[in-house]
């Protein structure tokens, strides 16, 4: 028999993908991709205290992911943008004309009634000491000898 007929006979009753070899078939079907993967927990970001509430110096007032508030009257600004109060008062958010556009703020006041932005021209710096309030007319005023 020659070497043509004997392909030719052997191709009808073998598979046509013999001739590479034998070829493995998947048992189970593949399965998706897994999105979210079940990762890390959240950040709790946001706002800790809302306007009105009282709060101590530290206390924390918004966790965020850069900028979004900005830090205003006595408060500081940590260095993962975490803005906390640095004097008991009241919590202020106010917006402000910032270039082109707004930019939001937050502020604490000393005295419930309060607003933000303060009138400086007006009412003069607000200023807060721990141990005296140099506000008050007492310590204004020069001693006397």
């Amino acid at each position: 028999m020659s070497f043509l007929t004997r392909c030719l006979e052997s191709s009808a009753v073998r598979s046509p993908f013999s001739f590479f070899g034998a070829i493995r078939t998947a048992t189970k079907r593949a399965g998706g991709t897994v999105h979210n993967h079940g990762g890390s927990p959240g950040k709790r970001l946001g706002l800790k205290k809302f306007s009105d509430q009282y709060v101590i110096p530290g206390n924390i007032i918004v966790r965020q992911r850069g900028t979004l508030f900005h830090p205003g009257q006595h408060v500081k600004i940590g260095r993962d943008h975490t803005i906390y109060a640095t004097v008991p008062g009241y919590v202020r958010f106010y917006k402000e004309k910032w270039m082109r556009g707004e930019r939001k703020f937050v502020g604490v006041v000393l005295e419930r009634g309060d607003k933000l932005p303060r009138d400086e021209a007006s009412r003069g710096r607000s200023r807060y000491c721990g141990l005296v309030d140099r506000t008050d007319p007492v310590y204004t005023s020069a001693p006397s000898m």
